[in-house]
């Protein structure tokens, strides 16, 4: 990894996958492919790579498994092929985290970029408004924060490369894609270009304005830039309680920006 995730963890590139040290656990990677999004692209109809990302919900230190565990916390960890998607790059379809029945509130996400380089887009809402939508994009060693409630999807934005992170998320996460799926995808479609990524409306959709900008740091949630999230954790067992119980941090959700 290009920068460290804070654990022995290693991802692999032929077949997409993970390699776990011997304190670590985790499961099979789960793989998502290109039929599997086909209804949130751009073109339904386009080629390209057939396994797009693989997956693994639940992965960490043995020694701190009981703590993620207490907290209602995860960690995963996805890696992305290279590639183009039709005209867009490898990318997720898209979703809003369901209510969690631990805490009755939609729940927030921690990314943090391992490998290569990613957009994080975000959009405020799944309605025919998308309100305030946003492309993140993120190098290694960068953090972006998806709040609750709004629509997101990840954007492999080096084509030529593949691109790996790691996220805290809330124990029994759950997906809606329907409000996505039901607009033909997200507001704005990524277009691979010769000079990186551009961005395109999707025509489902009425109104929205979309700002691309860097990853920012997030001192204003306690996190240290630099430091992964996971050893962050490992030293502070409530720092990411926000993800887990979002309703408890008011201040932190009014007015944010990514």
């Amino acid at each position: 990894m290009k920068f460290d995730p804070g654990f022995e963890i290693a991802a692999k590139k032929d077949p997409l996958g993970f390699v776990y040290g011997s304190n670590v656990f985790g499961p099979v990677p789960e793989i998502r492919r290109l039929d599997d999004i086909r209804s949130s692209l751009a073109d339904r109809n386009c080629s390209g790579p057939q396994d797009l990302y693989a997956i693994v919900m639940d992965v960490g230190e043995t020694g701190d498994r009981a703590e993620i565990e207490k907290r209602n916390l995860l960690f995963g960890a996805v890696t992305y092929a290279a590639g183009i998607i039709g005209r867009e790059p490898v990318r997720s379809q898209g979703h809003i985290h369901a209510v969690s029945s631990s805490c009755g509130a939609s729940t927030p996400e921690v990314y943090e970029v391992w490998e290569g380089e990613a957009f994080i887009y975000l959009q405020q809402r799944g309605t025919d408004d998308p309100g305030r939508c946003y492309a993140v994009h993120a190098a290694a060693g960068d953090v972006v924060i998806v709040p609750p409630g709004w629509v997101h999807a990840t954007v492999n934005a080096d084509v030529t490369k593949n691109m790996t992170f790691g996220a805290w998320c809330v124990r029994d996460y759950g997906f809606d894609y329907e409000t996505v799926r039901s607009h033909n995808g997200i507001a704005y479609f990524p277009i691979a270009e010769a000079d990186g990524i551009g961005w395109t409306a999707n025509p489902a959709y009425q109104g929205g304005s979309l700002v691309v900008k860097r990853a920012r740091t997030y001192e204003d949630f306690g996190l240290r830039p630099g430091v992964p999230v996971y050893r962050q954790f490992q030293e502070d067992k409530d720092l990411f309680l926000f993800v887990a119980r979002p309703q408890d941090y008011p201040e932190l959700w009014r007015d944010y920006e990514p």
